[in-house]
């Protein structure tokens, strides 16, 4: 126990001390039927590795059948109860109905799924002889884990599992790149071990579709594998089964680089080293970060130069900038003709090479393409908006890992979403399944180029999407289609702007109903991590951020183009610009 500092209160849904931690208590002899149920509940909220205490509140048979891991139900307010005689022709049972406003669910994949409306679920409770006389037990519990938004935030981190890249999703000939699965693990229930088996067991089912496992179908840990514990020099052995013994060293290491991804994504792991090991305990190969870097595409802009905007003059300037914030506040033109000023622009963005740019015109009409490296001249696509409103012409464009180029023609009713593979001059429509009757407004392509982060207005509102790109290839030509859009920020009603930043993660500006403006990071799967949030900026137009988390935010407001470090506060670099921009 301690013996100094300050008194504080701790109850179970706390979520803001990392250091507490919640044990089940064993239901006491005589308990009636909703001290059971309550107890049963506060157990599914404990660090209770098997949930071997909210078994104890179960029938023999029900703590046989209950499967916890088959889902997690995250309520807003966490699950309230009703209590009334049972009707199910079962002398002298209970039965309780759990109640309460769904946030999401989390299926057996460990995948995120926003859900809202109702929460509804009997539980049924009998008496039963124990070795103290009658006792009231749970016979039909509910499905899976139930637990409040709070409690879920506390016992549960997001972790992103990584996979590659199908070809049939890129560019015949091109590399193929990793792309990031969000997940949730258990964070003090042995997170590594619970990553891993995530990994092994296959992508979640909305991504599946566009990547691809190299691990041997079915392969698994070996049993009687409990626990993965990295030794003191960092390194993780991991022993699989039969499976993977016959993978060749090739195959082997693009296996470790799927792990060793994950578990540096899972910060508190320390892994830096990963051996994998055949049934038998020799070794099938080993992969350390230096080398991990070296299998991986540089799809991404890893960690980018410069930071690049619109100034007062309507051209393109870049500014360097690293996680203190302060060098690099003077802006130069970037070199080539969109740093000499002669074709004014509104939006910029730069390929993830820093080779490469594209601009939109000054009236929004359209789209030029240009070299950062010589001065061969602007390419004007053919890329062209008739909407006679500026507002509603082209968006700001966007590069993805691959070289494509991705804007968003934002014509009224007549919106569409279009790419230029290798940024030519030609453009190629993309189909939007489930678009309905909302508009795209804003476009940003991930790095990987098989996630697209679409605003999308629809009616009064304005909602962050994100679809999955889908190529098929017939012959030479290939066809491009989003796919099953999810709800990115489904607590937003006025989404104004949004960037990647990470692999799974955006930061957006936008507002919820009645509420003021707010900048915070979101996940792809449309969950809100805790201590998302960001310090306040006022009239925020828009934003963008590196995939290396360690360099600043940069956004335009009232104040001008702003940068926020790591760990400090807004600052001001130049108080006349637009369009701020990272390499993407």
């Amino acid at each position: 126990m301690p013996d100094s500092g300050d008194v504080t209160a701790v109850d179970a849904t706390q979520r803001t001390d990392a250091q507490v931690r919640v044990f089940g208590v064993p239901p006491r002899d005589g308990a009636r039927p909703e001290e059971i149920l309550d107890g049963f509940l506060e157990a599914l909220t404990s660090d209770d590795p098997e949930f071997s205490i909210a078994r104890e509140y179960l029938t023999e048979e029900a703590a046989d059948n209950w499967e916890p891991e088959r889902s997690t139900t995250v309520l807003r307010d966490g699950p309230n109860r009703g209590a009334e005689r049972a009707r199910s022709g079962r002398d002298g049972g209970f039965q309780y109905t759990l109640t309460g406003r769904m946030v999401a669910r989390v299926d057996q994949q460990r995948a995120y799924q926003p859900s809202e409306g109702a929460y509804s679920e009997p539980v049924h409770l009998v008496e039963v002889k124990g070795p103290d006389g009658m006792q009231w037990r749970i016979d039909a519990p509910p499905t899976g884990v139930v637990l409040g938004e709070s409690d879920f935030l506390r016992i549960y981190r997001p972790v992103n599992k990584y996979y590659w890249a199908t070809e049939a999703s890129q560019q015949p000939g091109r590399p193929v790149g990793l792309v990031a699965d969000p997940v949730y693990v258990r964070q003090r229930i042995d997170p590594v071990t619970e990553a891993v088996r995530s990994v092994l067991s296959g992508p979640s089912d909305w991504i599946a579709p566009v990547v691809d496992s190299v691990f041997p179908d079915g392969t698994r840990l070996k049993s009687p594998t409990k626990a993965l514990v990295p030794d003191d020099q960092s390194r993780l052995k991991v022993p699989l089964d039969k499976q993977a013994d016959r993978v060749g060293q090739a195959q082997c290491v693009r296996m470790a680089t799927q792990l060793l991804f994950t578990l540096r994504d899972l910060t508190s792991s320390g892994v830096n080293e990963v051996e994998l090991l055949r049934s038998d305990g020799s070794q099938l190969c080993v992969l350390d970060e230096n080398r991990a870097d070296s299998v991986v595409p540089a799809v991404t802009a890893g960690h980018p130069d410069y930071q690049y905007f619109v100034d007062d003059g309507h051209r393109l300037v870049r500014m360097t900038g690293g996680a203190d914030g302060e060098s690099g506040s003077s802006a130069e033109p970037v070199p080539g003709d969109f740093g000499v000023g002669e074709q004014g622009l509104r939006s910029a963005a730069v390929s993830r090479d820093e080779e490469r740019a594209a601009g939109v015109s000054l009236d929004g009409r359209s789209l030029f393409v240009g070299s950062l490296t010589s001065g061969d001249g602007l390419k004007k696509t053919e890329v062209r908006s008739r909407s006679k409103s500026e507002e509603e012409r082209l968006s700001a464009p966007s590069w993805d890992g691959r070289g494509d180029l991705w804007i968003a023609d934002r014509d009224g009713a007549r919106s569409r979403l279009l790419r230029l593979e290798q940024g030519a001059e030609e453009a190629q429509e993309v189909k939007v399944a489930g678009l309905g009757e909302g508009t795209v407004r804003a476009v940003r392509i991930s790095a990987d180029g098989v996630r697209v982060a679409l605003i999308v207005a629809e009616d009064d509102r304005t909602s962050l999407r994100i679809g999955r790109v889908e190529r098929q290839t017939d012959g030479d030509s290939s066809q491009v289609a989003v796919t099953e859009l999810r709800t990115a920020a489904p607590h937003m009603e006025e989404i104004t702007a949004m960037s990647w930043a990470g692999g799974s993660r955006l930061v957006v500006v936008g507002r919820e109903s009645g509420g003021v403006q707010q900048l915070r990071y979101v996940q792809s799967d449309g969950s809100t991590p805790s201590g998302g949030s960001l310090p306040a900026l006022t009239g925020v137009k828009e934003i963008t951020a590196s995939e290396d988390d360690r360099l600043p935010l940069v956004a335009r407001s009232d104040d001008g183009i702003v940068r926020l470090p790591p760990g400090g506060n807004w600052q001001t670099v130049v108080e006349e610009g637009a369009a701020p921009v990272y390499p993407g």
